[in-house]
């Protein structure tokens, strides 16, 4: 099969097409013949070097994909052969043929193309888990969204607005701000000309918001504890700004603060199984019934693998971007 391998540490230029051997599934995993593939801020970080892939997963980048099953135990997840899916894989996306365990596949949803559902499950996994899980955001409360425009952020936009939330977020453009806010985000704050906690306490009255998806983290962390309202959650997933940040405990205490974070990658199958299941019943209707949709930025061919990592690595993109395999 053709696939995109790393073939060093580096920018967009070392991605390359290859021929690998198709993989073959273990037991409770399916292969996927791969329609198509997102592209992720994670593929990024492996492709430079400081993210590897965890022990058994494989070395080429590409954590989600749409397709056919074509092989394996599909019956282990209720699918059949022939099934066209959706998956969360831990690598191995960039490439016409994939494994993934079963019960982390879900069914392309009632009326999007391979292509929107290639742009799903690493941002909708990823969400679920941080946002509704991790943050606990409940009935009635805000939510605080920075990098409003990416994948993750304008899933967390349109999810959380889905269900009834008001929801903040930050971008870096007059461009960004318009955009997601056509997505349901209830103000963009610009935060290039913008100060974000001077603009929290104003739209919520001094209050804050009560969980913040923050992918920033460095010296974003103090700033994000003062947009906080008391009992509020802070939930980091990335750290684009530097792994370390200033903070005052005394403020965590007094306001029972929370803060939390985590990655999803190396989680096991189990985890990762339950949060399909959550996705399956709460949001993949919503999906279907056209009330959310992906945003879908630009599509690349696979072997056009380094202009779509350029495009990520300028930050052009609002939404997702997508890689295309001919079938």
């Amino acid at each position: 099969m053709q696939a995109i391998e790393i073939t060093r540490p580096g920018g967009p230029e070392v991605l390359c097409l290859t021929d690998r051997p198709t993989p073959v599934p273990g037991p409770g995993e399916v292969l996927i013949q791969v329609i198509a593939a997102g592209v992720n801020r994670p593929d990024v970080f492996q492709r430079q070097g400081s993210y590897p892939p965890p022990a058994g997963a494989s070395d080429l980048p590409g954590l989600e994909i749409a397709g056919r099953i074509v092989g394996g135990e599909p019956e282990a997840a209720g699918l059949s052969l022939g099934d066209e899916v959706c998956a969360l894989v831990a690598g191995g996306g960039y490439a016409q043929y994939c494994v993934a365990p079963a019960a982390q596949c879900l069914p392309v949803p009632q009326g999007l193309s391979m292509i929107e559902a290639a742009a799903l499950p690493e941002t909708y996994f990823t969400v679920w888990s941080n946002v509704f899980d991790r943050g606990r955001l409940a009935p009635g409360e805000t939510l605080l969204v920075h990098g409003g425009a990416s994948g993750i952020g304008t899933t967390a936009i349109t999810l959380a607005h889905a269900f009834g939330h008001t929801v903040y977020a930050t971008a870096g453009s007059a461009e960004r701000v318009q955009a997601i806010e056509a997505m349901g985000c209830a103000t963009g704050i610009n935060y290039r000309t913008q100060d974000f906690v001077e603009e929290i306490h104003r739209l919520t009255n001094h209050r804050g918001v009560d969980v913040i998806l923050d992918m920033v983290a460095g010296d974003y962390l103090p700033r994000n504890l003062k947009a906080l309202a008391d009992d509020g959650r802070l939930v980091m997933i990335a750290q684009l700004g530097g792994a370390h940040g200033n903070m005052n405990c005394w403020q965590v205490m007094a306001r029972r603060l929370t803060i939390t974070g985590s990655t999803l990658r190396a989680r096991p199958v189990a985890f990762k199984a339950a949060i399909a299941q959550a996705l399956q019943q709460r949001v993949w209707p919503l999906l279907s019934s056209g009330a959310i949709q992906p945003k879908i930025y630009a599509t690349f061919p696979l072997n056009e693998a380094s202009k779509a990592h350029a495009m990520m690595d300028a930050g052009e993109q609002i939404g997702k971007i997508v890689l295309t395999l001919d079938t």
